[in-house]
């Protein structure tokens, strides 16, 4: 800026969602989608030491009614909770509280895009913890023809819009 201009440069940080901005109802469709590869599935199944051969092994999982390797479902979960955190949770979320009704009605396959989309189910005051809330997200994840791949709902302990 020179010492004649007296424009503010106007900052915005990136962040997730205060308590009080989370609309019951409102479906927020995270963007971009990830396309799984074959290393993601191989690295994420062997570090997490699930040899389970579905995910491994080619020559046997052709042999399946799948006809080729399957996508670690629990990759499929992460990455699905991950795509949201930029615009719900960044910077605000103070804890995952649990998950339940997890659910993959049909696989992802090494090349499939998975893309997010979150549903707010439901949203409290804590009762023990001034300055935050409680927010139940129901995540779902679609494969790149729009099939459901992944469903699962998690609560959430979030702060409260700073007073100050």
């Amino acid at each position: 800026m020179s010492e004649t201009d007296t424009t503010v440069e106007k900052r915005i940080v990136q962040r997730g969602l205060w308590f009080e901005e989370f609309e019951l109802g409102a479906i927020y469709e995270h963007r971009p989608g990830r396309t799984i590869t074959e290393a993601d599935n191989t690295l994420f199944t062997t570090q997490t030491m699930n040899t389970q051969a579905l995910h491994l092994d080619a020559a046997y999982a052709a042999e399946t009614s799948f006809g080729e390797r399957l996508v670690n479902s629990m990759f499929t979960l992460s990455t699905l909770v991950g795509l949201s955190v930029a615009q719900l949770t960044q910077g605000t979320i103070v804890a995952n509280l649990g998950f339940s009704e997890i659910s993959f009605p049909k696989p992802l396959f090494h090349g499939d895009t998975l893309y997010a989309e979150t549903k707010i189910v439901d949203k409290r005051e804590s009762k023990s913890r001034p300055g935050e809330g409680i927010v139940t997200l129901e995540h779902t994840g679609r494969n790149q023809h729009g099939d459901v791949v992944a469903v699962a709902v998690r609560k959430t302990l979030v702060q409260k819009r700073p007073t100050t």
